[in-house]
């Protein structure tokens, strides 16, 4: 492990960035640069990849392995906040949140990985006992959608359906942690809600478009997140629960929909080694796509009266900007850190901690538009 000198301000709240030089790292990492209270560290595997970013954004930088014991390091940075972001996380343990708690320190993850998010309350005793906060899936999923859902909620008497969706942009930030994520489930079974029964879905199927306001036609298929084993507990009239994803461009939409079938058929036990490959043909049709970026929650079911109603909320991102929306949980959390704000001891996935109102508050400087419509007739 290299790092730089490593003076401290004891009124300083250090946060130490794993996988801070990634899309997702860098993102967060250009938020918290220079915030008052805070003293950044960007780590990773590559000390060349972090010290260039540190010098950029004039910070710190550490080279570290989560695949190593963290324990040494984490002993001489000292952090007060780990914010992991070295995904993907279907194949992680949770051993960077075991070395955070036994050194004392918060814990935040942007995992989207739906047993990794879901079982992260394991380590609860342990995190309330050492005096820190353990928290997953500070992200889109299901911090954002949860969020959404508890603004919506009021609105219904019985909330009972929701399909959901992220349309990512072709010239946006890409990183190899999110495409790998993306193709562990191409072609995989898992559980949906369906008309209050489980079902068996595969990744990437069940092609379905949404038109979006000014994005227009965007193409989707059924992905595995958290919120598909969290949802249905916290939110008990739900009788159908899906989300999705999708490309912008049609043709890689479909492309992946069409290599879904043949893992599916071939019995594939994920794509995850093809990733770099996949990814780099992706970027040959960056050209030919736009910046724009897409999240939509259509919730369908009964108004005061008993009727069926249907409210659509979208975030439309421009500018590349769209990978600051799952970014923006960890952003918030570390800044309330900053600036004093405890953070409750205790594991947990990252729920009722940020309201709809504070992540459109933390969105307010970006190009980024939340469009509502609704109540329409179900």
């Amino acid at each position: 492990m290299r790092i730089t000198s490593m003076s401290r301000k004891t009124e300083m709240q250090r946060v130490l960035l794993i996988g801070g030089y990634g899309a997702f790292g860098q993102t967060i990492a250009q938020a918290l640069a220079g915030v008052d209270g805070l003293d950044l560290i960007i780590a990773g595997r590559s000390a060349r990849k972090a010290n260039a970013l540190a010098r950029k954004l004039e910070v710190r930088s550490a080279q570290l392995d989560v695949t190593q014991d963290l324990s040494q390091p984490l002993q001489t940075l000292q952090p007060d906040l780990v914010i992991h972001c070295a995904g993907p996380f279907q194949k992680r343990d949770y051993s960077v949140a075991h070395a955070c708690i036994a050194a004392g320190c918060h814990y935040i993850d942007l995992a989207d990985a739906r047993d990794f998010v879901a079982g992260i309350d394991a380590l609860d005793a342990q995190a309330k006992a050492r005096d820190v906060a353990v928290i997953s899936g500070a992200s889109s999923v299901p911090c954002l959608t949860a969020a959404v859902m508890d603004a919506y909620l009021p609105r219904f008497q019985a909330l009972e359906s929701l399909h959901y969706g992220i349309s990512a942009a072709q010239r946006t930030a890409r990183g190899v942690a999110t495409a790998a994520s993306i193709l562990t489930y191409v072609g995989q079974p898992f559980q949906a809600l369906e008309v209050g029964a489980p079902k068996t879905v595969y990744g990437w199927q069940s092609l379905h478009s949404v038109d979006y306001p000014e994005l227009g036609r965007r193409w989707f298929g059924d992905c595995d997140v958290p919120d598909l084993a969290l949802f249905p507990q916290r939110y008990p009239d739900l009788k159908t629960l899906r989300f999705a994803a999708g490309n912008q461009l049609a043709l890689l939409h479909w492309s992946t929909w069409a290599v879904s079938w043949a893992v599916r058929w071939l019995g594939i036990k994920g794509l995850g080694k093809a990733t770099p490959l996949l990814l780099g043909l992706a970027k040959l049709f960056d050209p030919i796509g736009s910046d724009k970026s897409g999240f939509h929650m259509i919730m369908r079911g009964q108004d005061a009266q008993g009727k069926p109603i249907e409210h659509r909320f979208y975030l439309i991102a421009r500018q590349a900007h769209g990978p600051y929306i799952p970014c923006i949980p960890a952003i918030l959390l570390a800044k309330r850190l900053a600036h004093g704000q405890a953070l409750t001891p205790g594991a947990r996935p990252c729920l009722d901690l940020i309201t709809l109102d504070d992540y459109l508050e933390g969105l307010a400087q970006l190009d980024i538009t939340a469009i509502e419509e609704g109540p329409i007739d179900a």
